[in-house]
């Protein structure tokens, strides 16, 4: 049996489902993902340059993980992040922008742009405020929920989530198109998900395809020392959110811990002035509060 590549490596991800001639497999994701009515399903994409051109030398260069283009001219961003490191909001809200604006041409008008979609594959839990692992947002009134339009479209899709649910066996990606699509990312070393998907291919030429390409690249030796080159880097970066993680956490305790000493320490300074004011010996106001003699004696002046 061939040692498959992890599809959650992003370079790994994208020489299945973005490399040209994969349209198919690209076209059949997202499908699943947008859960468009039978008339209004994608037909065709084209897979663009990933890389967005800086306006400005002092623009943060981006390079987006899938870059593709409806037959609708619609814009669509697929990126996959194993690390949450905290900033996704703010991270696919920039990425969505750079690519909206990066269609204005001198004299275009705005009516012009067109929709642009953003789909994050993380494998990590986002939302905590539901357990769906697939949610979409889009602009909408407060009050009336009424939409303000409809070029801004964003996708959550939580592996964790969608893992647990699997352990429940309250999914079926036999009839569950983006199930059977986001299950193939742990089909590497998940044999019961992998023999699953495998017989979905025996009547899905589509994702018989996507196996096949997979298999192809996973021999491919220059392509394995690529793909562990961009596995180790991405690792040595999970390694050093999760060490900032750790430091962060450990500077927290550290200043609950202070705030605690520093209570408990005005606490025994109000008890030492209490007994100094009822007579008590410096000596024995010492041994009780614990605090230095020095300070007791300091104590007994303020009170004179």
């Amino acid at each position: 049996m061939t040692k498959l590549m992890d599809l959650k490596i992003d370079f790994a991800f994208k020489q299945v489902f973005g490399k040209e001639g994969n349209e198919p497999i690209l076209l059949s994701f997202l499908n699943a993902a947008l859960k468009l009515p039978e008339a209004k399903r994608i037909k065709s994409v084209e897979i663009l340059n990933p890389e967005i051109n800086r306006e400005h030398l002092e623009d943060k260069a981006s390079v987006l993980d899938i870059h593709a283009r409806t037959e609708q001219g619609e814009h669509v961003n697929i990126e996959i992040q194993l690390a949450n490191k905290f900033d996704m909001e703010k991270r696919t809200l920039y990425y969505w922008s750079r690519i909206y604006s990066a269609q204005m041409k001198k004299g275009m008008p705005y009516t012009d742009l067109a929709k642009t979609i953003t789909i994050n594959i993380l494998n990590f839990r986002f939302l905590q405020e539901t357990e769906r692992f697939h949610t979409t947002f889009h602009l909408y009134e407060d009050q009336e929920q009424f939409p303000l339009t409809d070029v801004i479209e964003i996708h959550f899709m939580e592996i964790p989530k969608l893992m647990d649910k699997w352990e429940q066996r309250a999914v079926n990606p036999h009839d569950n198109e983006l199930e059977r699509w986001l299950l193939l990312l742990e089909a590497d070393d998940d044999e019961e998900i992998r023999k699953e998907l495998e017989a979905i291919a025996m009547r899905d030429p589509v994702m018989k395809r996507a196996f096949d390409e997979w298999e192809d690249l996973s021999r491919d030796e220059k392509k394995w020392v690529e793909y562990e080159s961009r596995r180790k880097a991405i690792l040595d970066e999970m390694a050093a959110v999760r060490e900032a993680e750790i430091r962060q956490q450990r500077a927290r305790e550290e200043g609950l811990a202070e705030g605690r000493t520093e209570g408990e320490r005005q606490k025994a300074t109000e008890i030492a002035r209490e007994m100094l004011a009822e007579g008590d010996s410096l000596e024995r106001v010492a041994k009780l509060t614990k605090l230095p003699l020095a300070e007791i004696e300091k104590l007994k002046d303020q009170l004179h």
